[in-house]
C-alpha cells in the first residue's frame, strides 16, 4: 500500500517473538497474558493502520480522477490551476504519513478558492479604467487669423478712415501750373467691447477631478471665441455689439457679366472685384455646405473639378485660403484684402476666473467667469466684397 510504512512491526514482532518464548502452559503466568495482551494491540494497531491506507488510496485516486478532468476540461492547458488533490499531496504528505504513523490526531484541510470577476468575488473591488473625458466637437475659428490683431491699454480707439484719394495728377507741360489733388480723413472712434459668460461649479468637484476644471476653462474659452467670431462677421454695431465686415462690406456684382457662372466662376469675379478696387483679396469666408457643393462639382468627364477624393485637398481657390466656418450663413461668401480692410483690438486677452457670488461662499460653490474685450474697427468697406450664391450650383 503507498502509505503504509514497512518498518512499523519490526519492534513490535521483537515484543510478540519475546512474548511467546515467556509463555507457559500456565494460564495464569503473568508474563504469558502480558504477551498474549501485547500481541492482540498489535494486531488491532496493525488492522486499522491498513483500513487508513486504505482509505487514504481511494481518497488520492478520487482527487487524481478529478485533476485529470478538470485538466481536459481546461482545454490542455499546460499550467492548470492547482488541484484539490495537489494540495493534499504537497502541502500535507507529511501530516498523512504521521496520522498513518499513530494512527491518533486530525488533519485539516483548506480548499482555496478561485477568485473571479463575479459580483460574489473579486469583481465587487475589480475598480474600470477611467479614459480621458470626451467633449463635444468644435469647429475651426480662423477669421481671426485673417486680420491684424493689435493689443491696447484703452477702452477705446481712434483712428483715421481715408474718404477721399488724390487724383487729380496729370500731364505737365513746360512753364504751366501743376495740379492740385485733396485727400480727406475722417476721424472715427471704436470702443471695446465685453464678451462674457459663466457657470457654477461646487468646490469639491474642481478640487477632486482636475481634467474637468481643464475642461471647463477650455469650454469657456471656446465659447468666447465663438461669439467672438460670429461679431466680427456679421455684428450690427447696435448696444453692446461689434460692427462687424458683413454690414460694412460692397456688394458683389460680376464685373464680366457670365451668363451662367457656377459657385467658382463667382468666387473668382468677387476676387476680380476686390483687385479692381485696389485690394487684392486675401482670403475667402464661406460655409462647410457651400464649400463641399463646390468640392463636388464634376466636369463633363464625371472628373472632381478640385481634385480627386484620394488627395488631400487643403480648402482654397485661386491661390487664396478658404475659411469654411458655420458662423457664416449658408450660401454666402465674403472674399477680400482683409488686413487691409479691419482691424481688431484685444483689451483683454481670453481669460477664466473663478469667485464667490452672492450665497457661494456657504455653499460651497464658486463661479467660474471668462471673458474678453475686444474692438473692432473695419477701415475699408471697399476692401470686402459680399455676396450670394442664390441658385446657383
Amino acid at each position: 500500500m503507498s502509505y503504509q510504512d514497512k518498518n512499523i512491526s519490526a519492534a513490535a514482532k521483537a515484543l510478540v517473538n519475546a512474548g511467546q518464548h515467556l509463555r507457559t502452559k500456565d494460564a495464569g503466568d503473568p508474563f504469558d497474558l502480558l504477551s498474549k495482551k501485547f500481541g492482540d494491540l498489535t494486531d488491532e494497531t496493525l488492522k486499522r493502520i491498513g483500513q487508513t491506507d486504505t482509505k487514504l488510496d481511494a481518497i488520492t485516486e478520487e482527487l487524481s480522477t478529478f485533476e485529470q478532468k478538470m485538466a481536459r476540461a481546461a482545454g490542455g492547458v499546460a499550467e492548470p490551476a492547482p488541484s484539490w488533490g495537489r494540495e493534499v499531496v504537497e502541502t500535507m504528505g507529511d501530516q498523512i504519513k504521521a496520522l498513518s504513523e499513530t494512527n491518533q490526531g486530525r488533519v485539516g484541510l483548506n480548499v482555496k478558492a478561485t477568485l473571479t470577476t463575479g459580483i460574489a468575488s473579486g469583481g465587487a473591488i475589480d475598480v474600470p479604467t477611467r479614459d480621458a473625458t470626451v467633449g463635444l466637437p468644435q469647429q475651426r475659428l480662423t477669421v481671426r487669423n485673417l486680420l491684424d490683431v493689435i493689443s491696447i491699454s484703452t477702452g477705446s480707439v481712434e483712428y483715421a478712415s481715408q474718404t477721399t484719394r488724390p487724383t487729380a495728377a496729370g500731364m505737365v507741360a513746360e512753364g504751366l501750373a501743376k495740379p492740385e489733388s485733396a485727400i480727406d480723413w475722417e476721424l472715427k472712434t471704436t470702443s471695446s467691447k465685453v464678451i462674457a459668460h459663466w457657470i457654477k461649479a461646487s468646490r469639491q468637484i474642481l478640487e477632486d477631478a482636475p481634467q474637468l476644471r481643464d475642461l471647463i476653462d477650455s469650454e469657456l474659452r471656446y465659447g468666447l471665441a465663438l461669439k467672438e467670431e460670429e461679431q466680427l462677421l456679421s455684428g450690427d454695431g447696435t448696444g453692446a455689439n461689434l460692427l462687424g465686415m458683413i454690414p460694412e462690406a460692397t456688394a458683389y456684382a460680376d464685373p464680366l457679366s457670365l451668363a451662367s457662372p457656377n459657385m467658382i466662376d463667382m468666387i473668382g469675379t468677387a476676387v476680380l472685384q476686390s483687385a479692381l478696387a485696389d485690394f487684392p483679396a486675401t482670403g475667402i469666408v464661406i460655409h462647410p455646405a457651400d464649400w463641399w457643393r463646390m468640392r463636388l462639382l464634376k466636369d463633363s468627364d464625371g472628373k472632381y473639378i478640385l481634385g480627386d477624393p484620394q488627395a488631400v485637398i487643403q480648402p482654397s481657390l485661386f491661390g487664396l485660403p478658404v475659411v469654411a466656418t458655420k458662423s457664416m450663413t449658408v450660401d454666402k461668401f465674403l472674399v477680400g484684402d482683409f488686413r487691409s480692410a479691419g482691424t481688431l483690438y484685444d483689451r483683454w486677452a481670453p481669460r477664466v476666473e473663478v469667485g464667490y457670488v452672492n450665497d457661494d461662499f456657504t455653499r460651497n460653490l464658486v463661479t467660474v467667469l471668462a471673458e474678453e474685450r475686444v474692438a473692432f474697427a473695419v477701415k475699408q468697406g471697399e476692401a470686402l466684397t459680399y455676396g450670394d450664391f442664390g441658385n446657383v450650383v
